[in-house]
């Protein structure tokens, strides 16, 4: 290629005297709007950034989320007061080994219980479920199964299908029914449906179930004179007291809980009694 058929080619400082040209540029036009601006817009935002900014602190590091956000980072409130400490776990959890599970504590306190993930809906079993209920009880952990009940899907058939997979034994926990949503039903239809599964698994196991449900959920969809008869698990996360004014057998106080033999995380739990009294509730 000849000299005079060469490409052109920007020379580096017309580059650089292009780019302060335009930075000029942008800083002259931020001076013009800001001149241009009435004084009190321009107060009234700094005033309203400030306090946004503010806000956003207190959410983080001192208000009510402060302490979700430490638990992130592990650091649990722990409930006091409370001897007897369980967990809940399911194929999330992988493959646990179960004999750093025995040895391990929280706040002080061994793990005296576990609530395995049984079945789902009507078609669906937890692919860890026989492995971890099966190990935990070489474990001489006591154990329980729970049913995840899915709004909408037959009852009855649910509640066969429990009965199908889950063979519960003397010395383990009542069977468990998780309700945490209520899709396309009315409360009513909820509440019955409900009732349906809890009858029918009473009926064959000879103990009468418990229900898992969140704090929430619980007050505004489960809350009858039926259903308060069942024995209450109830989930509320990141609080360093229940605060709820009925009576309840299990606290479910985090989903971010950190436990020798688990790796990630896994839900803790605390009963609402002592040991004898955890014995006495127990399938006989």
């Amino acid at each position: 290629m000849t000299k005079n058929n060469r490409p052109f080619k920007t020379s580096t400082r017309r580059k650089n005297t292009t780019r302060k040209h335009k930075s000029r540029k942008k800083q002259n036009g931020l001076l013009r709007f800001l001149r241009r601006t009435p004084s009190w817009i321009l107060w009234t935002s700094g005033i309203v950034i400030a306090c946004l900014y503010a806000f956003v602190l207190y959410y983080i590091f001192v208000g009510p989320f402060s302490i979700r956000w430490r638990a992130q980072f592990g650091k649990v409130p722990e409930p006091q007061g409370y001897e007897v400490r369980g967990i809940d776990i399911s194929h999330y959890q992988r493959t646990i080994d179960w004999a750093k599970v025995k040895e391990a504590e929280i706040a002080g306190n061994p793990i005296q219980f576990a609530v395995v993930k049984a079945t789902e809906g009507v078609s669906l079993k937890d692919s860890h479920f026989k492995d971890n209920i099966y190990k935990a009880r070489r474990m001489n952990i006591i154990t329980g199964a729970y049913h995840f009940f899915i709004p909408g899907c037959n009852a009855k058939q649910q509640a066969l299908y429990y009965i199908n997979n889950v063979s519960l034994k003397q010395g383990d926990l009542p069977p468990i029914l998780d309700v945490e949503k209520i899709g396309s039903l009315s409360t009513r239809q909820l509440q019955n449906d409900v009732l349906t599964w809890l009858e029918m698994v009473e009926k064959h196991y000879g103990v009468r179930p418990i229900i898992y449900a969140n704090y929430d959920f619980k007050k505004n969809y489960l809350s009858t004179p039926v259903l308060d008869q069942y024995p209450l698990w109830i989930a509320r996360y990141y609080q360093e007291e229940l605060g709820y004014d009925a009576p309840w057998v299990m606290w479910q106080y985090t989903d971010n809980g950190q436990l020798d033999g688990i790796k990630g995380k896994v839900d803790c739990n605390v009963f609402n009694g002592t040991r004898h009294e955890l014995l006495q509730m127990l399938i006989k």
